[in-house]
């Protein structure tokens, strides 16, 4: 019998779970999903975790986002947020757990870098969820799109320049 390391037996229930976890936010939003829907994002998870280097967990993730957008719209209650967070970490396990067999712990160092990765970009979701209430309901501004486009490329080029791995006396950090 085939023995899973600690780190990777986490990893992949967080895949398994991040999916499952945002499609049933939906419920103290206000739209509980059916058993089917749970149980159908529950699959492509399971497989995910199974096999986080597939393209299951793009497909579980969408279910999700497709769940809320049909189910609530464009509702902006404070479960979006909740549900980014559990889509945002699943992602990141499926990541971390990709790197290598299932029988192969995962790096500290790797799984470090990854998580202040995750952090950085979970900053960004109270922020423009509060943004996007704020001008709930305001007609739209010309060129709004065009400075929403340069303040996420302006983040994510400042992110990726402070988060460069460099290779120092034989390690990454």
């Amino acid at each position: 019998m085939t023995s899973y390391p600690t780190s990777q037996v986490v990893l992949r229930a967080a895949v398994l779970l991040g999916p499952v976890v945002a499609v049933l936010t939906t419920g103290p939003a206000g739209a509980w999903p059916p058993w089917w829907i749970v149980a159908g994002v529950g699959a492509l998870a399971a497989a995910a975790a199974a096999a986080p280097d597939s393209q299951m967990a793009t497909g579980a993730s969408l279910a999700a986002l497709v769940w809320w957008t049909i189910t609530l719209g464009d509702d902006l209650t404070g479960w979006v947020v909740v549900a980014a967070v559990a889509l945002v970490v699943g992602h990141v396990a499926g990541l971390l757990a990709s790197y290598g067999p299932g029988t192969m712990p995962v790096d500290p160092a790797l799984a470090r870098l990854w998580a202040r990765r995750g952090s950085l970009l979970l900053l960004v979701v109270p922020t423009a969820w509060a943004v996007t209430r704020l001008l709930r309901g305001d007609p739209e501004q010309p060129g709004i799109w065009v400075l929403g486009v340069a303040t996420v490329l302006a983040a994510t080029v400042l992110a990726t320049a402070a988060l460069t791995v460099h290779e120092r006396d034989g390690r990454t950090s």
